[in-house]
């Protein structure tokens, strides 16, 4: 549970001592948006969750409001000088902080309970689907029989199915998209859902560490709709019933972190667990992620963000497979506890970062991406029209991991493809609607194929097309657009 607002703390010079590499990196950037909320006749709001919608633009709460706006790259496909504009609000009633969400493989977004309703803290099982080309929402009954949703955890399975956990109980339930009606799922938990997150693996089960159950973690078999044993993390990082996010990395392990200084990393192949390196103390106590966001980097390192004990300042670092770096933090670190912040992979490979004020930065990391962890294009049209829809098809179209994760509170994968088509006259950078992707499966060398959209603004001439995933290309392939 979490206080309703964020309180701002006026703090002096830190020195954290290091228990980890001693240097800090400088090559990475945060840079502001050119186009501020609040700011160049801009909306006036405090961005909180944000979802990268298949269109290529970012739909982005008020948070803990029932406000939602959307940001548009420019024609450059530059997010940071994108502009606002405001979108349909959620259904009267309905102003929730912390709670579920996700893209759905059709394109819309599901919002699902909050720990707050209106910032008035009360367990609810509110819901509803979000439809991008209609601008509409629509309410979402809960599963029957369930008592609260709350700061839920939830996730869209390889099959495309959307899990729900019961936040106050060890019930999961799955949605039935085009009818908006539940199906109970997950027997064999152990503990409550409270606090915990889920990973998707390689395999399409679902990883959680427990957080009333020592070091013990489960895993979720969609096939048999059961919960297993996936072993001891061996060293704690559930503490006060809270927890870090957990991260998937290319190479099929699994970065887990908690509310102590501990992380673990888990093997996905061989289903085991090791100890990974401690977060570091900093003059106002010891770091963890106690709630708070983490990334995947296009370069395969993980951003955390982390704080003494959920409270400020916030201090961040790159885990690159072996050891935690420390990088430099946005403007509002020193202001900031963990808690506060949001992750969301873009397109470019940038990592939108949104801590409920009007600030919002965008984190570049450096080096670059394996080119073995791209998508592959097999099959794609090579003309395509304004206003016509077509279909795409080929490898790793999900990317290797579901990109940003926070855990119970927030959830904002990016597993699912993006087509963009570039005009070679004009360099002008344009995003097809993709929706009604074949799997969600990350990590799947199998084909993949989705449906795109060419927009009616779409510039004539030959394009280059490449898919996206998780802020990855793939290499271009020619079209004409008629």
């Amino acid at each position: 549970m979490r206080p309703r607002a964020n309180v701002l703390h006026t703090l002096g010079i830190v020195l954290i001592v290091l228990l980890t590499r001693p240097n800090i990196a400088r090559a990475q950037s945060w840079t502001p948006l050119s186009h501020q909320p609040c700011s160049d006749g801009q909306p006036c709001f405090g961005p909180g969750t944000a979802l990268l919608l298949t269109d290529g633009s970012v739909m982005a709460q008020a948070n803990g409001g029932s406000n939602w706006y959307r940001l548009t790259p420019d024609n450059t496909g530059s997010y940071v000088n994108g502009t606002w504009s405001q979108l349909a609000s959620l259904p009267l009633g309905y102003s929730p902080l912390y709670f579920a969400s996700a893209v759905l493989p059709d394109g819309r977004v599901i919002v699902e309970g909050g720990e707050y309703n209106f910032l008035t803290f009360g367990i609810n099982t509110l819901g509803a689907v979000y439809d991008p080309t209609a601008d509409r929402w629509t309410s979402v009954a809960p599963p029957p029989g369930w008592c609260c949703v709350s700061d839920a955890q939830s996730v869209v399975l390889a099959n495309g199915l959307f899990m729900l956990a019961n936040a106050g109980t060890m019930e999961q339930a799955l949605l039935n998209p085009t009818t908006l009606t539940w199906t109970p799922t997950g027997k064999g938990k152990t503990d409550s859902n409270n606090e915990e997150g889920w990973t998707l693996l390689p395999n399409k089960q679902v990883l959680t560490i427990d957080t009333r159950n020592g070091t013990n973690s489960e895993v979720y078999v969609p096939a048999s709709g059961t919960w297993h044993s996936a072993g001891s993390t061996i060293v704690p990082l559930s503490a006060g019933a809270e927890i870090g996010p957990a991260v998937l990395r290319p190479d099929g392990t699994v970065f887990a972190t908690g509310a102590t200084e501990h992380t673990a990393i888990y093997n996905a192949s061989t289903g085991t667990w090791t100890v990974g390196p401690d977060f570091p103390s900093s003059a106002e106590g010891q770091l963890n992620i106690d709630d708070g966001p983490a990334s995947l980097l296009p370069n395969g390192n993980v951003l955390c963000d982390t704080s003494p004990n959920g409270g400020p300042p916030s201090y961040f670092f790159e885990f690159d497979g072996a050891f935690l770096n420390q990088v430099p933090g946005p403007p509002n670190a020193p202001f900031d506890g963990s808690y506060y912040g949001r992750m969301l992979v873009l397109p470019t490979g940038q990592i939108l970062f949104t801590d409920g004020s009007s600030d919002v930065e965008i984190y570049t990391s450096s080096g670059s991406y394996n080119p073995r962890w791209a998508p592959r294009i097999q099959s794609a049209p090579s003309t395509i029209s304004h206003g016509d829809s077509y279909v795409i098809s080929g490898h790793y179209f999900n990317g290797f991991s579901q990109g940003a994760a926070y855990g119970d509170d927030a959830q904002s994968a990016t597993n699912y493809p993006l087509v963009r088509i570039t005009n070679r006259a004009t360099g002008h950078v344009f995003y097809s609607r993709t929706h009604d992707h074949s799997s969600m499966a990350v990590a799947f060398g199998g084909i993949v194929s989705t449906h795109f959209d060419v927009p009616d603004d779409q510039e004539l001439g030959i394009s280059d097309l490449v898919v996206v995933a998780n802020g990855i290309p793939s290499s271009p392939v020619t079209v004409n657009v008629q």
